[in-house]
């Protein structure tokens, strides 16, 4: 009877209950989502790479070398020669590794140089192998192989040629546009860096290279008093024939994709000399620990060898701080609409002082006034729960893509986990808490209090 009591009182004062339900609902929807993100952007995070026991590279900090080579995020102070490379993939217990370098881009987008190692071997997630949305891994130094990101946002399509440029950025002073690269494939979204970046042969890399630096050469023994307006010219000049012969090669027909996809295998490694870094696996942990202590022993040149899963928990842990402070703003935004409820409970007492005193009247003991008020803060705050759950899974289907696409952050459209489960109790916790407040008041009104005429 009381509980039927309270949901007829509460749908007697609808204005201040759907404002205090609205208020929070939208508060329990905003600290599940920042919970939610949170913690898969966490996962997203451990996953961009997997599977891979080390990653080398030229002697840095660990977090430094991680996020220049799996990130794209920065730039190696130094080279690893590629004669070290090759003494230690070739080390007892090494089961595959992946050269990789990085310095060009396009359009922003960064370009990696590498070999056919990198399509089998690469795993991000849990140990996912990457995988084709159309075409297939470059056969030769003409060949570049886009992520999903890079295809999506350009607009490129198989059998086009692209032009790469010269150095990190959104702009650039040098394109190699003396050697066009085709689109051999397109790789199906991660959700990691490997969206944003091309992918091209270690050969192409060390072909546009030989080709840049004489180029290079040649523009700075011109004289001294013409070079800022020349300078400026090519600029102009190099853009303008970047975007005509971009256009060139956009309207290729079929015949040139079809002989473009059938093109003859050549050599994916060339004189290459340098790369940024590489990806080591091995055929049994108990390697891993030997082969990282030789390589930051190794006399040769100055290395550094990471385990990608230790750096990246090393990562997160630098960034705990703001998780913390976002949580903390969401419990905040929580708590203050736990305290408007209370307001408006205690602004609707007075007011059902005389509705009161007619229950004590007809025989309501003050526990039954005490037990009615409080069924009715648990009713709102019960209600707010299901309303914000609901506008919670409303809103990770909304932003679901587009967090994937723009941040890599995937959210998993799963049931709410006993984490959020415990924090939806604890809200329910501090509304009932929060509603024996004014029900203590009225637990102490008189009958008559309630049944006189004020002046």
């Amino acid at each position: 009877m009381l509980i039927k009591l309270a949901w007829k009182s509460t749908l007697n004062r609808k204005a201040s209950v759907t404002l205090t339900l609205v208020t929070i609902a939208i508060s329990v929807m905003l600290l599940l989502a920042v919970e939610r993100v949170r913690q898969d952007a966490k996962s997203s995070f451990a996953n961009t790479i997997s599977g891979t026991d080390l990653i080398v590279g030229a002697r840095t900090g660990d977090i430094q070398l991680l996020l220049s080579s799996v990130f794209r995020i920065g730039h190696a102070n130094n080279a690893v020669q590629w004669q070290s490379y090759e003494y230690i993939k070739a080390q007892r217990g090494v089961a595959w590794s992946i050269p990789i370098s990085l310095g060009d881009s396009h359009k922003g987008f960064a370009v990696l140089g590498t070999d056919d190692n990198y399509f089998k071997h690469y795993q991000y997630g849990k140990k996912q192998h990457l995988t084709f949305k159309a075409g297939r891994a470059f056969h030769n130094p003409q060949e570049v192989v886009l992520g999903a990101t890079v295809a999506k946002q350009l607009g490129y399509k198989l059998g086009q040629k692209i032009v790469i440029s010269h150095g990190m950025g959104n702009t650039s002073f040098h394109h190699h546009d003396d050697n066009p690269l085709v689109i051999s494939g397109i790789l199906a979204a991660t959700g990691t860096p490997v969206d944003k970046t091309l992918h091209v042969p270690l050969s192409a890399i060390e072909k546009m290279h030989s080709t840049g630096h004489s180029k290079t050469s040649r523009q700075i023994s011109r004289p001294q008093h013409t070079a800022n307006h020349d300078d400026e010219h090519e600029h102009e000049h190099e853009h303008e024939h970047e975007h005509e012969h971009e256009h060139e090669h956009g309207s290729t027909n079929n015949s040139a994709l079809l002989h473009n996809l059938n093109s003859t295998p050549g050599d994916l490694i060339g004189s290459t000399k340098q790369i940024t870094a590489f990806l080591l696996g091995f055929e049994s942990p108990l390697y891993t620990l030997q082969v990282r202590r030789n390589i930051n022993l190794y006399k040769d040149e100055p290395l550094l060898a990471i385990m990608p899963g230790v750096t990246l928990r090393e990562l997160w842990a630098m960034l705990d701080i703001v998780e913390k402070i976002l949580l903390l703003i969401t419990l905040a935004v929580v708590l203050i609409s736990l305290l408007g409820m209370l307001t408006s409970l205690l602004a609707t007492l007075n007011q059902r002082r005389r509705e009161l005193a007619i229950l004590r009247s007809v025989g309501a003991r003050p526990w039954h006034i005490f037990t009615l008020l409080v069924s009715e803060a648990i009713l709102i705050t019960v209600l707010g729960c299901i309303f914000g759950v609901a506008l919670f899974y409303a809103l990770l289907i909304a932003a679901q893509s587009a967090l994937q696409s723009q941040f890599g952050v995937v959210l998993s459209f799963s049931p709410l986990s006993a984490y959020e489960l415990t924090l939806l109790s604890v809200i329910i916790g501090a509304g009932t808490l929060i509603g024996a407040i004014p029900a203590a008041r009225a637990y102490f009104y008189s009958l008559a209090d309630g049944m006189q005429i004020k002046t």
